[in-house]
């Protein structure tokens, strides 16, 4: 782990924390508040739409003022507008301040990443963007303490992640001049980002369609299960506490073997949990707390899998696009992932929304396959290898990858 990078995950884990604890809160203090479910989706939208638009636009402010002052700037007003939510409660005044919010944190997300792999290189890149995802997914899970702790009504709540986003500019403010170089004549173009690394762009986009699934639909699955809130929420943490599990070990297993392999590995393991789930039903809790622990430990370190495997592909003046290019990815499939999840849930009953992202994880398999004949990746002898089993297994996938043409000869 570089050194350099300490202040500045130090930074994004205070940073976290106060996005992940916000989450919460707007939720329940809205309805709290007695805003309709409608005005609860609303603001939820506002959010998303900010931060897909922040992919595209957010990055033009690290080419101008570099990568510490664009952190400062967005975590100052991201601050602002969660204590204008507080001062004034108003839906219409949550979804303008939620849609500045997800432009912020989606320019953050951006100054992070870039930052982050500008920093690592080829041979850790992914463990230390699953350090990175470790320390994500903790700040989110703890700072959810803080709501019960001082009261969904208060004030104070409400100060304290203004507190946390302006604390996670002091590490990085003072912190060595280490920072990235900005970005040089930056323009968003998703070809050029599809073609640095068409694997990670399609994955990014199928973990926005799973994750957000799982995380807005999920809670439905666990009430038909019989959970109470306290096992609604244990039942979401569990599913977290899964991700945190494998991000390391997958991560070192993605530097040493192959980023495509642990791509597959980790792919496969989410389709096995998410049959699993489906199979189940609501008959078991028990059944459904170890399958959610299982989904987490395989789906969630495949962002950080994705991400690396881009970088590693980037010249030294892309790691910006990159970062940006993923996250619009990510979060264009997460617009769409609850209402997919949500049809199924409705058609088939709550355990069909496991059924869906087995579904869309098995598309990403398909893709792995084809990407991995297309083109070889980064360890060219292992690939090889690689291509080989797939070239070996059963006709059906032979034929599913029969329009990729490998681009070198096989030998004899």
């Amino acid at each position: 782990m570089p050194l350099a990078l300490l202040p500045l995950l130090i930074a994004a884990g205070i940073l976290l924390a106060g996005n992940g604890l916000q989450g919460t809160l707007i939720t329940l203090r809205g309805t709290a508040e007695g805003f309709s479910p409608l005005d609860i989706g609303l603001i939820g939208a506002g959010y998303s739409t900010g931060f897909l638009l922040a992919c595209i636009y957010a990055p033009r402010l690290l080419q101008s003022v570099g990568h510490i002052r664009t952190f400062a700037a967005l975590a100052a007003m991201s601050a602002v507008c969660t204590l204008l939510m507080v001062l004034a409660i108003d839906s219409l005044l949550w979804v303008a301040m939620r849609f500045v919010m997800g432009f912020c944190f989606s320019g953050l997300f951006t100054t992070v990443e870039s930052w982050i792999n500008s920093k690592a290189q080829k041979h850790n890149r992914a463990r230390v963007l699953s350090v990175y995802r470790i320390i994500d997914l903790l700040a989110v899970t703890s700072s959810q303490f803080l709501i019960p702790a001082f009261g969904v009504m208060s004030f104070a709540i409400f100060s304290v992640a203004a507190m946390l986003y302006c604390l996670s500019i002091v590490p990085i403010s003072l912190s060595d001049k280490s920072s990235p170089k900005p970005p040089e004549n930056f323009r968003f173009d998703l070809k050029a980002i599809w073609a640095i690394s068409p694997l990670a762009c399609f994955g990014c986009f199928t973990i926005g369609l799973t994750m957000s699934a799982f995380r807005n639909i999920g809670p439905l699955y666990a009430q038909d299960v019989g959970f109470d809130e306290t096992g609604i929420a244990l039942f979401m943490s569990v599913g977290i506490a899964g991700g945190i599990l494998l991000q390391y070990p997958l991560g070192w297993l993605s530097d040493r073997y192959n980023r495509r392999i642990a791509l597959m590995i980790a792919t496969c393991g989410a389709i096995a949990a998410s049959v699993t789930l489906s199979m189940l039903g609501t008959s078991s809790q028990t059944g459904s707390m170890i399958g959610i622990f299982a989904f987490g430990a395989f789906a969630m370190p495949l962002y950080a899998l994705s991400a690396a495997h881009a970088n590693d592909q980037a010249k030294d003046d892309q790691y910006v696009l990159v970062a940006a290019g993923l996250m619009f990815f990510f979060s264009a499939g997460a617009i769409g992932g609850p209402f997919f999840a949500a049809v199924f849930a409705e058609q088939f009953g709550s355990p069909a929304i496991f059924l869906y992202t087995s579904l869309i994880h098995g598309m990403l398999v398909v893709f792995t396959i084809i990407r991995s004949l297309a083109r070889p990746g980064l360890t060219p002898r292992r690939d090889r290898r690689f291509v080989a089993l797939i070239r070996t297994s059963p006709q059906f996938l032979r034929l599913a990858t029969k329009a990729a043409k490998p681009t070198e000869k096989r030998k004899s």
